[in-house]
């Protein structure tokens, strides 16, 4: 049997090999996102506030933003700038997105993890708790095209937008659809309600 010195020591050694967590067990928070507008440009001035956060590649995050927003943009320092004009809410919701995608352990939850490639597939590793997986990016399905609008049907939409009151915004030909408590780039089962000129009013069916 070792003596307590050498069990000492054992459990020393053993407390070295375990991987160190690269934040402390509080509550991991994203920076908010600061936005200015210089005409229909959109600038992210705390962009790398938030990369340091993520600790990810600038770039990774920046195409990835890109991608999602359906925009050209660029880097400019510590600021991402977007050729479009952009809503906080919406960004926000795209970077937690990344945040889920390419960030958080789903074994621990923790976002102490690295991204490395294991041939084409790219893996998260966790610091943690030493858990991997392939990064699984879920893409949108797009809507069935509708032609037309009526009063009382019920049509599959997608929700392109978000408008300031915070209804989602779907688009059927020459119609704006308003329809609350829905999530941009979902597509739900919607009751138009109501019909106005080119707008309407809709409501999202539960099934």
């Amino acid at each position: 049997m070792p003596g307590d010195e050498d069990y000492q020591a054992l459990l020393k050694r053993a407390r070295e090999k375990i991987p160190q967590a690269a934040s402390s067990g509080e509550r991991f928070q994203i920076p908010e996102v600061e936005l200015f507008y210089e005409g229909k440009t959109t600038i992210l001035r705390n962009y790398m506030d938030i990369v340091e956060r993520l600790r990810r590649d600038p770039q990774h995050l920046l195409g990835y933003l890109l991608r999602e927003c359906g925009t050209a943009g660029s880097l400019d320092g510590r600021r991402a700038i977007f050729k479009k004009k952009m809503i906080e809410k919406e960004l926000m919701g795209k970077i937690q997105n990344y945040t889920d995608i390419y960030v958080i352990c789903t074994e621990c939850h923790r976002p102490d993890t690295k991204l490395q490639k294991d041939g084409r597939t790219l893996v998260l590793m966790c610091e943690a708790c030493g858990a991997h997986r392939p990064v699984m990016v879920i893409k949108a399905t797009k809507a069935p095209e509708v032609k037309a609008l009526e009063e009382g049907k019920i049509y599959e939409l997608m929700i392109e937008d978000i408008s300031r009151r915070g209804d989602g915004i779907a688009k059927v030909d020459k119609y704006i659809i308003y329809i609350p408590g829905v999530t941009k780039g979902t597509t739900s089962k919607v009751h138009i309600d109501k019909i106005s000129g080119n707008t309407a009013f809709g409501r999202v069916v539960r099934e």
